[in-house]
C-alpha cells in the first residue's frame, strides 16, 4: 500500500477506538484486559503514551508501583506512560487520545515520500518511518481488540486495518516455525485462519529455514484450523496456549505433538 493508504489505516483504527470508547460508562474503564495488569483505560493510556513519545513530548516523571508482569525494557517504559495516567478519569484519557491523534494525523498527512524514507528507531531496530507506521497501525488494532474482548464488544475484525494486521501476523510465522520450533527439513505447515480477514497460508522448512510458500503438497506434516481471534490472541501472547488447546479452539490435523509445540510457540510479540 502507498504511504497515504497506510495513513488512512492509522486514521481508521484511531477512529474505531474513539467510537468504541466514546460511550463507555465510568465502571467500564477499569475492566481488566488480557494484558496482565492493564485495564481498558490502561490500554488507551498506552496508545496515548506511544503517540506522545513520537510527538517528542517529555516522559512523565512517574515510578510504576507494580511491574511484576513486565518482561523487558520496552515494557518498563510503557508502564511509566500508563501508570502516570491512572490518576485520570477514562474520559480525560480519551480527550488526550483525541488531541494527540489529531496532531499525529496532521503530521502524517503532511509527510512526503522522502519523509517516510527516513530511518528512525522502532521496537525492532532502525527502520524507515513507513515501517514504524505499519507497526503503530498493528499495535493500535491489537490493543483495540484487547479492549473489545474485555468489554464483550466485538468488531473491526474485517476491513483494511484487519487485513494489514493479518499480513503482519502471517509474515511473522516463518520466525515462529524456523527459529522457535525448528522442526526438521521438509516439514510443511498449513494454517487455516477463519474470518473475513483470515486466510489460508503455508510454511515449509527448506534448507533449515522456514519460508512462506504458495502451497504444500498434501498431506502437510501438520495443519491447523482456528478463528482469527484465536490466532491473534495466540500470536500476540494474550491467551495461554494450554487453555486454547484444552478448550478445543485450535483443531490440529497430522503430527499432533508438533502441532501442539507450534501452538505453544506461536507468540512472537516482544
Amino acid at each position: 500500500m502507498s504511504d497515504q493508504e497506510a495513513v488512512n489505516n492509522m486514521e481508521a483504527v484511531w477512529r474505531s477506538l474513539d467510537e468504541l470508547c466514546s460511550n463507555l460508562e465510568d465502571g467500564e474503564w477499569g475492566t481488566p484486559t488480557d494484558c496482565p495488569g492493564w485495564s481498558v483505560q490502561d490500554q488507551l493510556s498506552h496508545l496515548v503514551g506511544s503517540e506522545c513519545r513520537l510527538l517528542g513530548r517529555p516522559t512523565p516523571d512517574h515510578v510504576p508501583e507494580e511491574t511484576g508482569h513486565v518482561k523487558n525494557a520496552i515494557g518498563q517504559s510503557n508502564e511509566v506512560l500508563v501508570g502516570a495516567r491512572r490518576s485520570l478519569s477514562g474520559g480525560k484519557v480519551l480527550e488526550e487520545f483525541r488531541e494527540v491523534t489529531r496532531q499525529r494525523l496532521a503530521i502524517l498527512r503532511g509527510m512526503t515520500e522522502s519523509d517516510f524514507d527516513e530511518e528512525t528507531d522502532t521496537p525492532i531496530g532502525r527502520a524507515p518511518v513507513r515501517d514504524l507506521l505499519a507497526i503503530r497501525i498493528f499495535d493500535a488494532w491489537v490493543h483495540e481488540q484487547d479492549i473489545r474482548r474485555a468489554l464483550g464488544k466485538p468488531g473491526h475484525m474485517d476491513g483494511a486495518v484487519a487485513r494489514h494486521a493479518m499480513d503482519r501476523l502471517v509474515t511473522a510465522m516463518p520466525y515462529v516455525l524456523g527459529r522457535k520450533v525448528q522442526p526438521e527439513d521438509g516439514t510443511g505447515v498449513v494454517m487455516n485462519v477463519n474470518g473475513i480477514a483470515g486466510r489460508v497460508f503455508a510454511i515449509a522448512m527448506q534448507g533449515n529455514r522456514a519460508n512462506l510458500v504458495p502451497s504444500i503438497p498434501l498431506p502437510a506434516t501438520v495443519s491447523f484450523n482456528m478463528e482469527l481471534e484465536t490466532f491473534v490472541c495466540l500470536a500476540c501472547g494474550r491467551w495461554e496456549p494450554k487453555d486454547v488447546l484444552d478448550k478445543g479452539l485450535v483443531r490440529i490435523h497430522g503430527d499432533q505433538a508438533l502441532g501442539e509445540t507450534i501452538v505453544e510457540q506461536l507468540n512472537f510479540m516482544i
